[in-house]
């Protein structure tokens, strides 16, 4: 499973994100017992700012919550994603200077006033989930996002299982922005929520692989007395995945990928701190938007 953390370390100066984390973020209110709040779902095409609804063509979608309060009339929005970009989570940077490589991948929940009908509307989705209470549920709620987002700080793109068979064995699970909707929900039916009886789905990018082999964390392969030869086998690896400054750079380090994953069978995976590798196998990566159903509420709280 993802790993928790007893706290999120600072983010070092190297990292620097295109576009800034959470702009407009602000702290999530108090919500009145009285108050009714409604509970939106919200999807749209990630970059849909800057590409539209290409990457919805692919399922390639970005999840959300809106809330909206009956006593005051405010909407909010609440997502969770990288703190510098997708890129920086999915691989790493090979600094000069540096044995290991360097990861910027933090992820983050962003809570701020107001929600884009447009943008969610547009080529996504805005439906009414839920109705909740102002105090028992959605103050509780509020307290439990902090936990979440104070011990769940990292952000990791794939799920990797043995097949593509619905009930084949997963080995890694991913943790981006629909898994924390998926728990808020959660979290919501288990404080009473009663959801709507509606189809929500969600896209995974999933890497298929044999059974993964456990290699060390960044000390004892990259330390004074680690593996040299496995070191630098895992910085060939993420060498070609790189940023490219021009086109015939990328299709270089496109052959050099599709040589060391598809025909040798070969990816490195970093999850929880620590290097995994995976013995690929056919069909090898797939995007999939697959249905997983709005939560029933539990007797055993969620989370905390």
């Amino acid at each position: 499973p993802h790993r928790r953390f007893d706290y999120r370390p600072k983010t070092d100066p190297y990292c620097q994100a295109r576009y800034t984390f959470c702009p407009t973020g602000s702290a999530i209110p108090v919500m009145k017992e009285e108050d009714l709040i409604e509970v939106y779902r919200l999807q749209a095409p990630v970059w849909e700012f800057k590409y539209g609804d290409l990457l919805g063509h692919l399922k390639i979608m970005h999840d959300a919550v809106g809330f909206k309060s009956s006593l005051t009339g405010k909407n909010y929005t609440m997502e969770w994603y990288e703190l510098f970009q997708l890129g920086n989570c999915t691989f790493p940077h090979l600094r000069p200077g540096m044995d290991a490589p360097f990861w910027c991948n933090q992820g983050a929940a962003c809570f701020y006033e107001g929600i884009d009908d447009a943008h969610w509307k547009e080529n996504g989705t805005l439906v009414l989930v839920t109705t909740i209470s102002g105090r028992s549920m959605f103050n509780e709620m509020a307290k439990w996002v902090k936990y979440d987002n104070d011990t769940g700080i990292y952000y990791e793109t794939w799920r990797v299982q043995a097949s593509p068979d619905k009930q084949s064995t997963v080995w890694f699970d991913s943790y981006e922005c629909s898994k924390f909707i998926l728990r808020t929900y959660q979290k919501l039916a288990d404080l009473g929520a009663v959801f709507k009886k509606i189809q929500t789905n969600y896209t995974s990018i999933i890497l298929f692989s044999g059974e993964p082999i456990y290699l060390g964390n960044e000390t004892s392969i990259f330390g004074p007395l680690g593996n040299k030869t496995l070191a630098a086998a895992i910085r060939d690896f993420y060498y070609p995945f790189k940023p490219h400054r021009t086109i015939g750079e990328f299709f270089v380090d496109l052959l050099k990928i599709i040589d060391r994953v598809i025909l040798n069978h070969q990816f490195y995976l970093f999850y929880n701190l620590e290097y995994w590798f995976l013995p690929m196998k056919f069909p090898y990566l797939k995007i999939i938007y697959e249905e997983v159903p709005l939560p029933v509420g539990s007797k055993t709280s969620f989370g905390v």
